[in-house]
């Protein structure tokens, strides 16, 4: 038997974040400075570093390696230029916070970070089952460990605990699903379960079947109802540069395997898919909406909007094929690419202003702790303002033209009552937005210390919040992005 060694450059800059999260672990046992200067810089570094090796390989062919359970395509780069980005801004947030918290500045913060990385490149690029099953398990893995980081905090130790018996749960289910489908395919490549559907060899009864434990599955991953209930408590249990982590860049793989599953292999089954979606759309939506307004941690209001916001994305999904026809699967799907870049723009500052805002002692996590925030920093406060209209969608933010394309797409394949419901529930949705507002600009300040922040996270937070604003100005091009990537990538547009 003669061993075929597979093209390695499709998959260059996964193995060099491996080989630098492994440099990261020795660095860690040999340099012992506290406050961690060096790994925080090797892991910018690695990132940068995996950052030029996408850009260089960025072109619109598609290519497979490792015998087609791997794919390079312009959607895999684009998401994982937005992935690095992301990360690296989590990390620049996290860094004064982490280095008051001796528990949790420590090497393994640093390098389980990188690990979710890969675990989440690895989802974003997977063309098989089981791919996607190996990188969600190493991104799961390594979140279930920095959630419990903080050994000394009850609420850290009850979330972990929380998160790592639903998602074994969640990931049992998705196997489950994928054992059925192989089951009643023969295969579990992505491209090639497509076309065995499509030649009519399959067992419809139990690809059905396995659909539904696979939705299931996803659905867990993405936070829709009624598989939701971890995140509230995840959010809120874990330390707060854990929870931006959580809360924004893991959305954009699970957009990728979402994408790669149903878009692409399981295309053909989209009437038995679409309907699920959109009742777990539709129920994501409400129920987050209304259930954010009763909240007074910002943490648990961010959580259940977050419900809502992925509510919102798989709104698009569901729209993309309307009786068979997929001529508006490129709107629907590039407006999801487009709604989910957006919120994790978004939620990446609102995050970040928690962790600017908190010191030693004190999380800035409640939402009486933004009381009069204009009086003590009129700039952090005009920020988060701008920050809460773009999570709201209010004109002329770039969050109200992620939910109007959005919105667009679903009245073009014909479900307007299904877009009135979104925008009566983005109009009670607004409610709890406007709450901060209202606390930073009409409240007396409970608090008169002063806010010290590095000059590095005060930029960044700076650029963070004007992004929202000049992207609402100018949205033209990351709309078109996402529109060249999704139109590149799905064969079922090909």
């Amino acid at each position: 038997m003669q061993f075929i060694l597979p093209d390695l450059r499709p998959a260059a800059a996964e193995l060099f974040v491996l080989a630098m999260s492994c440099v990261i672990l020795f660095v860690d046992i040999v340099v012992k400075d506290t406050r961690r200067t060096a790994l925080f810089a090797l892991t910018q570094l690695t990132l940068l570093g995996a950052a030029f090796v996408t850009w260089s390989g960025l072109s619109g062919e598609v290519s497979y390696t490792f015998s087609n359970t791997y794919v390079h395509d312009l959607l895999s780069d684009v998401l994982k230029l937005m992935l690095y980005l992301t990360v690296m801004v989590v990390l620049v947030y996290a860094r004064p916070y982490v280095i008051a918290r001796p528990l949790l500045g420590r090497g393994e913060f640093y390098s389980l970070t990188l690990f979710a990385t890969l675990g989440m490149m690895v989802m974003i690029s997977a063309n098989h089952f089981l791919t996607i099953y190996l990188g969600l398990e190493l991104l799961s893995l390594s979140l279930y460990a920095m959630v419990a980081l903080d050994r000394d905090s009850p609420k850290a130790a009850e979330a972990a605990m929380k998160y790592l018996v639903l998602g074994a749960l969640a990931s049992g289910l998705l196997l489950y699903g994928m054992s059925m489908i192989y089951g009643a395919v023969g295969s579990l490549e992505i491209g090639e379960v497509a076309e065995r559907i499509n030649a009519g060899v399959a067992n419809h009864t139990i690809l059905v079947f396995g659909l539904v434990f696979l939705i299931a599955g996803l659905a867990f991953k993405l936070g829709l109802v009624p598989f939701h209930m971890w995140i509230p408590d995840v959010y809120h249990g874990a330390p707060t540069p854990v929870a931006l982590l959580i809360g924004s860049a893991p959305k954009l793989a699970a957009f990728a395997i979402v994408i790669r599953m149903l878009g692409n292999g399981l295309i053909v089954l989209s009437h038995d898919w679409q309907l699920m979606l959109m009742l777990m759309a539709v129920l994501s939506i409400a129920i987050g909406n209304i259930a954010a307004i009763a909240q007074h941690n910002l943490k648990r209001m961010l959580a259940y909007s977050a419900i809502s916001h992925m509510g919102f994305m798989v709104l698009a999904l569901a729209c993309g094929v309307v009786e068979g026809d997929p001529r508006y699967a490129l709107n629907a799907y590039s407006s999801a690419m487009f709604y989910v870049v957006v919120y994790v723009l978004s939620t990446a500052g609102t995050f970040g202003m928690i962790l600017l805002l908190a010191r030693s002692g004190f999380e800035a996590d409640s939402l009486e702790d933004y009381k009069g925030l204009n009086k003590r920093n009129p700039w952090y406060a005009a920020i988060l303002m701008m920050l809460m209209f773009s999570m709201a969608g209010i004109p002329f933010f770039v969050g109200f033209f992620a939910k109007f394309s959005v919105l667009q797409s679903v009245v073009a394949a014909g479900y307007l009552w299904l877009a009135i419901f979104a925008v009566l529930m983005s109009l009670i949705g607004a409610f709890y937005y406007l709450r901060v507002v209202k606390l930073m600009y009409f409240d007396a300040p409970t608090d008169d210390t002063p806010i010290h922040t590095p000059f590095e996270v005060k930029a960044l937070i700076s650029v963070n919040g004007l992004a929202v604003a000049v992207l609402g100005i100018f949205p033209d091009l990351l709309m078109w992005f996402c529109l060249l990537a999704i139109r590149l990538s799905l064969a079922v547009l090909g």
